[in-house]
C-alpha cells in the first residue's frame, strides 16, 4: 500500500495488515504526517475483507514510537489555530484505529512513550519484547492531556495507575507495565515477532463475524448503560447465527477438520 509519507509503510502478508511508524532516526516520534499516514492505513486495512488483522510495529529495535515529534510543534502546534489542526488529525488517527471492526494488535519494541501509549492503548491488545520501557510524561512538558486519552488509560489500568503514570511522568518497566494491565503480554525481545505473527495468524483463522461481535459488544459493555445500543448487540450476535461461517464451523467440528471461515 502506498501512502502519503514515507514515514509510515503498510504492507499485506496473507490476512494481516503490517503498519509500521518509520522514523528510527527519532526512535519513530511521531510527526503530524504519520498521524495522517496512521489514520489511511488503518481505515484501508478496516475495509479491505481480505485483511482479518491489524497490527502495529515500530521501526528498528529501539521504538515502538517514542512520543510525538516535538521538533515540529514551534510550526505546526505552537499557536491556537495549528494546536487545534494538530489535535484534530491526530484525534481521527486514533478513533480510527480504535473503532477499527477488525482486531488491533500493537507489537511493542523499546521505547513506548506519550503519543506511542495512546496509539498501543487505542489497539485492542499489546505484545512487548522485555526491555521495553513506557511513560507519559506530560507533566514534565507542561503538556495539557485530553479527556479521551486519559479515560482509555483509566480504563485499562485503573484509575490508580493512571494517576501513578500521570503524576510521576517517570518511566515503567515492561514487567510494570504487564502488572499493571497496561499490556497484555511480555515476550523475550528475540522472540516477540515470531510470536505476534503466530497469535495475529491465530485470531485471522477464527471466524470474522464472531471475533468482530466481540470487539463490538466489549466496546458496549464499557459505556454507561444509559449509552449502550442494546439493538446494536443483538444485531451483530444474530448477524453470527445467520451467517455461512456458522454452518461451516459447525460442520468443521462434526468432520473434526479446520474450519475455512469467509466473513459471511
Amino acid at each position: 500500500m502506498k501512502l502519503q509519507t514515507e514515514r509510515m509503510i503498510a504492507r499485506q502478508e496473507g490476512a494481516v495488515g503490517w503498519i509500521t511508524f518509520n522514523q528510527p532516526a527519532k526512535h519513530n516520534a511521531v510527526s503530524l504526517d504519520m498521524w495522517q499516514g496512521l489514520h489511511d492505513a488503518v481505515g484501508a486495512f478496516a475495509a479491505d475483507d481480505e485483511v482479518r488483522v491489524i497490527v502495529l510495529q515500530g521501526a528498528g529495535e529501539r521504538a515502538f514510537v517514542s512520543g510525538a515529534d516535538i521538533s515540529e510543534f514551534e510550526q505546526k502546534r505552537s499557536s491556537a489555530g495549528t494546536i487545534a489542526g494538530y489535535d484534530a488529525v491526530a484525534r481521527r488517527a486514533t478513533a480510527v484505529l480504535q473503532d477499527a471492526g477488525k482486531p488491533t494488535l500493537a507489537m511493542i519494541r523499546g521505547f513506548c512513550m506519550g503519543a506511542g501509549v495512546a496509539i498501543a492503548l487505542a489497539c485492542d491488545l499489546r505484545l512487548a519484547a522485555e526491555g521495553s520501557m513506557f511513560a507519559v510524561p506530560a507533566a514534565k512538558l507542561g503538556l495539557g492531556y485530553e479527556f479521551e486519552g486519559v479515560r482509555k488509560l483509566v480504563e485499562v489500568v485503573g484509575p490508580s495507575f493512571a494517576r501513578e503514570i500521570f503524576y510521576t511522568a517517570r518511566q515503567f518497566t515492561a514487567q510494570e507495565a504487564l502488572a499493571m494491565g497496561l499490556v497484555n503480554r511480555v515476550l523475550p525481545a528475540d522472540g516477540l515477532e515470531d510470536y505476534v505473527r503466530d497469535y495475529a495468524g491465530r485470531i485471522a483463522g477464527n471466524a470474522p463475524l464472531t471475533v468482530a461481535s466481540i470487539k463490538t459488544l466489549v466496546a458496549q459493555a464499557l459505556k454507561d448503560e444509559s449509552q449502550r445500543d442494546p439493538a446494536l448487540c443483538r444485531a451483530v450476535v444474530e448477524r453470527c447465527f445467520a451467517s455461512a461461517d456458522y454452518v461451516e464451523g459447525r460442520r468443521a467440528f462434526m468432520e473434526k477438520r479446520k474450519p475455512r471461515f469467509t466473513g459471511r
